[in-house]
């Protein structure tokens, strides 16, 4: 869209030239002889830019200054004068000025002053429609996004929340499968009760059974008093299982009965304690296949699957990226006491071409990490990886023909960051925003452990 500038110069011969100079240039100029006409046309139409002479009968520029941040707030002001003092120079920036010129000037000064200024008013601008758009997108529910995926995801949470069916969340690492289902619990009758978290794949079959169903008092070596479980510490209320795709067979088999029998047993002990839970359950895998592999039962897949949600990757959703980096810059901000403000064009056009195999996560790590280094209020590219801005370069320079895939980008990438870090696995995990459990998987997915050093 053509930028707008009004020009506000009493000297005819100086207005026109200036005029030539900026149309020139592109952009749409309007301009008038004084300062009176100036004020109507701001109270009448927006402008992205205004430039005014100092020094004009009635209506001075100070005074179109001050009306142009009454009535425009982000529009940039530059004032020019032939009668330069300090004292001018001070009261025009102190009132909002972005730039205080003396005449006689140099036209590519101009030039350059004129974009700066409509750059710093454009950032502005796109900084403020993000901020608005996010605090609409915060409307119902915590979940960030306006993507068509985001839209549908958010009208599911709002119908299958009034319900009380078992819910199974389908997605990549780091996609937000937990934020959905604390969303559902939020939605749902019982979001006045516990939602208790679970991670399927992180305790051996003993521990697993303790930590879920609690113990009775002498069951093992050290039980000196009976214990609740997870399941009961959450009774009228909701179990999140996450990753449950990595839980035992034998530790299925247990869930199935709690399901079934609304009930559980603690370990050790012999009669059944009642239960009244919503299970929502989570998982990056594809649960079909493990039960046609043998690995997942089929009856407990169809008590948990009961109503499915597949959440899209980043990549897929890359019109949230804006909406989310901002979101995570006032989380962290508020986090570190900070003031980093906003994210300027170049780092953001970075982060939208980067291909985020570590997902929401990883945008979230990146922001934290660009937050505590920036020392101003702005989001720069220098403040992010240089593994982000050196794959940017290193994806779109290529002279080929035909454009990579997102799958050839992630493999480039995994291994041009497995390569920095030497094969250090847990590094290039924590580098990328992800699990190290996500990261083995990938490398055999892509079949880059060959390539390892």
């Amino acid at each position: 869209m053509t930028q707008t500038i009004l020009l506000v110069e009493d000297e005819d011969i100086a207005r026109k030239n200036l005029k030539h100079i900026l149309t020139k240039e592109g952009y749409r100029v309007m301009d008038v002889d004084n300062g009176v006409k100036a004020v109507h046309l701001l109270e009448t139409e927006p402008f992205d830019l205004v430039i005014t002479d100092l020094k004009m009968k009635q209506v001075d520029g100070m005074a179109v200054l001050k009306r142009s941040k009454e009535l425009q707030p982000l529009t940039e002001v530059i004032v020019i004068t032939g009668y330069a003092t300090v004292d001018s120079a001070v009261t025009a920036l102190k009132d909002g000025a972005y730039h205080y010129i003396a005449k006689p000037y140099k036209n590519d000064a101009i030039r350059r002053i004129v974009k700066e200024a409509l750059l710093k008013r454009s950032l502005i601008v796109e900084n403020t429609e993000l901020k608005d758009e996010l605090r609409k997108s915060r409307a119902d529910t915590e979940i960030i996004g306006k993507s068509p995926s985001m839209v549908d995801i958010k009208k599911m949470i709002a119908q299958i929340g009034a319900t009380d069916v078992n819910v199974l969340i389908l997605g990549e690492s780091g996609t937000g499968k937990e934020l959905v289902a604390r969303a559902i619990h939020r939605a749902s009758p019982r979001h006045d009760r516990r939602i208790v978290a679970f991670n399927c794949g992180s305790f051996t079959n003993e521990l697993m059974a303790n930590e879920l169903f609690g113990h009775e008092q002498g069951a093992f070596t050290g039980a000196g008093k009976s214990t609740k479980g997870l399941l009961e510490t959450a009774d009228k209320g909701t179990v999140f299982l996450d990753e449950v795709g990595d839980m035992p067979l034998t530790m299925q088999v247990k869930l199935l009965r709690v399901i079934q029998e609304k009930e559980v047993i603690r370990v050790g002990g012999v009669n059944p304690i009642p239960l009244d839970i919503r299970f929502i359950a989570a998982t990056h895998r594809s649960l079909q296949q493990e039960v046609a592999n043998g690995t997942f039962r089929q009856d407990l897949f169809f008590r948990l699957n009961v109503v499915t949600m597949e959440l899209p990757s980043l990549a897929e959703r890359k019109g949230d990226i804006p909406l989310l980096a901002y979101h995570f810059l006032g989380v962290k901000n508020r986090a570190m006491n900070k003031s980093v403000h906003q994210i300027d064009r170049e780092a953001l056009d970075l982060l939208n071409n980067y291909a985020w195999p570590g997902n929401v996560r990883e945008l979230e790590n990146i922001i934290e990490r660009a937050v505590a280094l920036e020392n101003s209020d702005t989001i720069r590219a220098a403040s992010l990886p240089e593994y982000i801005t050196g794959m940017s370069i290193e994806v779109y320079r290529r002279s080929s023909q035909t454009i990579p895939s997102l799958e050839d980008q992630e493999k480039n990438y995994m291994k041009w960051v497995l390569d920095k870090c030497m094969w250090n696995k847990t590094q290039a995990a924590k580098v990328m925003g992800i699990d190290r459990v996500s990261l083995w998987r990938k490398i055999k997915r892509y079949d880059l452990e060959n390539h390892s050093i």
